[in-house]
C-alpha cells in the first residue's frame, strides 16, 4: 500500500516529482567543493544502479508552502545528495563495488536547509549504487522527489491495515480451532488461508515500521509474492474442495502450475497480481459448477469472488494492496462465523438423532441439508468421502450428503462395512464380484459404478471377499 501512496505522491500531489528521462548520467569524481561531472547524457528508460554506480545530475524546484522541504531518494540504492552545489548527506555510502558499497535504508530523506534553495531551479547531482540487491528489478528506484518535510504521517492507512491484519489473525485462530475439534480439510484451508493473508498485510506494512536497509527490499518482494502464490493456491483449494472436489487434482495441478509460472512476469507487482488473479479465475471457476450443481452457499460464493476479481481487473495496482486485505477478511471471517453456527447446530442435531437412534440401531441418523434422516444400514451401497461431508449412494440410486467424516464412521459402522479406499466405504452385502486392474482392483456392485480398491487394501478386500464366499 504504500509503494502505491508514494507513488500517487510522486505523479500528483507534488509537481516537482523527477521522471527517468529527467536526469542525466554522467562520468563524475569528487571534487574539493562538490562533484566533477563530465560526458552526462540523458537516461533512457529506468534509473538503474543495480551492479554498478552512477552520478546523476538534473534540477528541481523548492516545493510550494513556508514550511521545510527536502529531497526523498526511494529505491534499492546507497546515494550522496549535493543541490546547488552543497553536499545534504549520505545513505549508506556508494562505491564503484560491494566491498566499497555500504548499503543504505530503502527510504531516505535529505531536508534542504532554507539557504540553499535558490528562486527557479535548482541542480542537484546524486552519486547512487546498487551492488547488495537480493534480486534484480526492473524498477529498481522508485522515485526521487523535492516535497514538504516531514513525509506525511502514515498512521491511518498503518491502523487500517493492522486491523484487518488482526482480523485475519483471529479468523486463523479460530478456524485453528475448528480443526482441531473436527478435523476437517476445510477448516485447516482457511486457517492457513487466513494466517497467509495476515502475514503479507504485516509484510506489506514493513517499510512504515522500520527503516529497512534496501538489501532488505528485494526479500521483502519475494515473500510477498510468495505469500500471495499461496493465498491463490489456498482459495483455490478451498472452493474447489467445496463446490468442485470431482476436478479437485485436476484444477490444484494447473493451479499451481499457472500460479509457479507468473515468478516470469516482469516486476514483482504484476507477478503477485497474475498469481492472484489466477487464484481467482479457477475459484471462480470451480464456484460457477456449484452454482450449475445448485450447491448451498454457491451462488453467495461466486458473487463475492466475481466481485473481488472485477475489482482487480478495474483497478490492478490496488489488488494486492488494502483491497486484497478487505477482501480476504471480507471472505473469511463471515465464514468464521458461519462455521462457528454450524458447529453449535450440528452438536444440537446430533445429541438429538443420538437420542432417537438408539431405538434403531440397524439404521445411520443422517444430518443433512434436508434435516436429520435414518437411512437403513442395508440401504447403503457405499459411501464416499468428501472432505468434512460423505456422500451416501443409496439402493434406489439417490445420492445423500452426511456432515460427517469417513473416519468415524469407518469406526461407527457394522463389520459388513469395509474401508476399500482412502476415501470409499463398501457394503460388502451389495457386492456381486471384484476384478483386477493392473496393481490394483474394482469391486463389482449390484448398484450403481463399480469401486477403486487401494493397492494397501488390496489382500485385506480379498480376504473379506473369501470369507463372505465370494469368487474372484
Amino acid at each position: 500500500m504504500w509503494r502505491l501512496l508514494l507513488i500517487v505522491i510522486l505523479l500528483t500531489a507534488f509537481p516537482t516529482g523527477l521522471r527517468a528521462q529527467d536526469w542525466q548520467a554522467c562520468r563524475g569524481e569528487r571534487g574539493a567543493a562538490a562533484p566533477v561531472l563530465r560526458d552526462c547524457r540523458a537516461v533512457e528508460g529506468v534509473l538503474d544502479p543495480q551492479g554498478r554506480a552512477l552520478w546523476l545530475r538534473s534540477v528541481v524546484r523548492r516545493p510550494d508552502g513556508a514550511g521545510p522541504a527536502a529531497l526523498y531518494v526511494v529505491g534499492t540504492a546507497s546515494s550522496e545528495v549535493w543541490i546547488n552545489g552543497q553536499r545534504l548527506g549520505a545513505n549508506g555510502r556508494p562505491g564503484a563495488s560491494a566491498a566499497t558499497e555500504t548499503p543504505g535504508r530503502y527510504e531516505a530523506a535529505f531536508p534542504v536547509p532554507e539557504h540553499l534553495w535558490r528562486p527557479g531551479d535548482n541542480p542537484v547531482v546524486i552519486h547512487m549504487s546498487s551492488f547488495h540487491g537480493a534480486v534484480r528489478l526492473d524498477g529498481p528506484i522508485a522515485g526521487i522527489v523535492a516535497a514538504p518535510y516531514p513525509w506525511p504521517s502514515r498512521a491511518v492507512p498503518l491502523a487500517v491495515v493492522f486491523t484487518l491484519a488482526g482480523a485475519l489473525f483471529a479468523a486463523a485462530f479460530g478456524f485453528a480451532v475448528i480443526h482441531g475439534l473436527r478435523r476437517t480439510g476445510s477448516s485447516l484451508a482457511l486457517a492457513t488461508l487466513a494466517g497467509v493473508a495476515g502475514l503479507q498485510a504485516i509484510l506489506e506494512s514493513l517499510r512504515a515500521l522500520a527503516p529497512y536497509a534496501y538489501p532488505v527490499h528485494g526479500w521483502r518482494l519475494v515473500g510477498i509474492w510468495l505469500l500471495t502464490a499461496a493465498f491463490a493456491v489456498l482459495l483455490v483449494a478451498y472452493v474447489v474442495e467445496r463446490f468442485w472436489p470431482q476436478a479437485r487434482r485436476g484444477l490444484m495441478a494447473l493451479a499451481v502450475v499457472a500460479v509457479v509460472a507468473t515468478v516470469f512476469a516482469p516486476g514483482f507487482d504484476l507477478k503477485s497480481q497474475l498469481a492472484l488473479m489466477v487464484g481467482l479465475s479457477l475459484a471462480v471457476t470451480a464456484a460457477g459448477v456449484g452454482v450449475y450443481r445448485r450447491r448451498g452457499g454457491a451462488r453467495l460464493t461466486l458473487a463475492y469472488l466475481g466481485l473481488f476479481m472485477a475489482t482487480g481487473l478495474a483497478f490492478p495496482a490496488w489488488l494486492v494492496d488494502l483491497s486484497y486485505f478487505l477482501f480476504a477478511a471480507g471472505l473469511l471471517l463471515p465464514l468464521l462465523m458461519a462455521e462457528v453456527v454450524r458447529l453449535g447446530r450440528d452438536d444440537q442435531q446430533r445429541e438429538i438423532a443420538l437420542t432417537r437412534a438408539a431405538a434403531r440401531p440397524n439404521c445411520l441418523t443422517v444430518a443433512s441439508s434436508r434435516g436429520v434422516q435414518r437411512i437403513p444400514l442395508k440401504d447403503i451401497v457405499s459411501i464416499v468421502g468428501a472432505d468434512d461431508y460423505v456422500e451416501l449412494r443409496l439402493t434406489d440410486g439417490r445420492k445423500l450428503l452426511h456432515a460427517a467424516r469417513l473416519d468415524r464412521l469407518e469406526a461407527e459402522l457394522p463389520a459388513g462395512f469395509l474401508r476399500v479406499h482412502r476415501s470409499v466405504i463398501a457394503n460388502l452385502t451389495h457386492v456381486c464380484g471384484f476384478e483386477r486392474d493392473a496393481s490394483r482392483g474394482r469391486l463389482l456392485m449390484d448398484e450403481g459404478e463399480p469401486l477403486p480398491i487401494s493397492r494397501n487394501r488390496l489382500s485385506t478386500v480379498r480376504d473379506a471377499l473369501d470369507d463372505r464366499h465370494l469368487k474372484t
